[in-house]
């Protein structure tokens, strides 16, 4: 069987409670916001599940064998650097060294994106170098690549409304796809007009 030669990042934070969605939690609580990133953790499963790509699950502090990710169908790791640039450009760099020959990295909130997208994204590059998916907040949600690119991951402060800005400034030069603005979720702001999340929000 010829392996696949695109690569699936799918970087999570391990489910505890008061360590993932804190900017959520803020404002709905610790356990709706552990509740709700159980939630998107498993709309992530639901779309790339059948995405034929390999797909790495990258987790943030420990592998949990006995999870909603089938190791049948991810290969489970750990982030590996000091902040999320160094974390995400190591397991970029394990993957090309694997002899992958487009790789893509996601998070685990997008309630908005489905498995279509992430099918384009792919497709993206076989004409371009770089596909982006910008995020409403002003980071992005999705990156993709075919050659290393160190620097793409480098002085960036990670977590504010400059990351995109700054990623496009280096890809000036470069030939590179936008896909859509896509919403993700860290603030109350964010998913309180959204239907599948009232069902967590009814104590508000």
């Amino acid at each position: 069987m010829v392996k696949p030669k695109n690569l699936l990042l799918i970087f999570t934070r391990n489910p505890v409670l008061g360590k993932c969605k804190t900017r959520l939690a803020a404002s709905i609580g610790n356990e709706a916001a552990l509740n709700i990133y159980k939630f998107l953790l498993l709309h992530t499963q639901k779309i790339t599940t059948d995405l034929e790509v390999d797909k790495w699950v990258c987790y943030s502090d420990y592998i949990n064998e006995d999870d909603l990710w089938n190791p049948n169908t991810y290969l489970k790791k750990v982030q590996r650097g000091t902040d999320l640039g160094e974390r995400m450009g190591n397991a970029f760099e394990d993957g090309f060294k694997e002899g992958y020959e487009k790789i893509i990295v996601i998070g685990s909130d997008m309630y908005d994106l489905n498995e279509s997208e992430l099918k384009a994204a792919f497709e993206a590059l076989d004409s371009n170098d770089y596909v982006v998916g910008p995020a409403l907040d002003g980071g992005y949600y999705l990156l993709g690549m075919k050659t290393p690119t160190p620097e793409l991951f480098k002085n960036k402060s990670w977590g504010t409304d400059t990351v995109l800005k700054n990623t496009l400034a280096h890809l000036k030069d470069e030939e590179y796809f936008l896909l859509s603005p896509k919403n993700d979720i860290d603030y109350y702001e964010d998913i309180k007009d959204i239907a599948a999340f009232k069902p967590f929000l009814k104590k508000q």
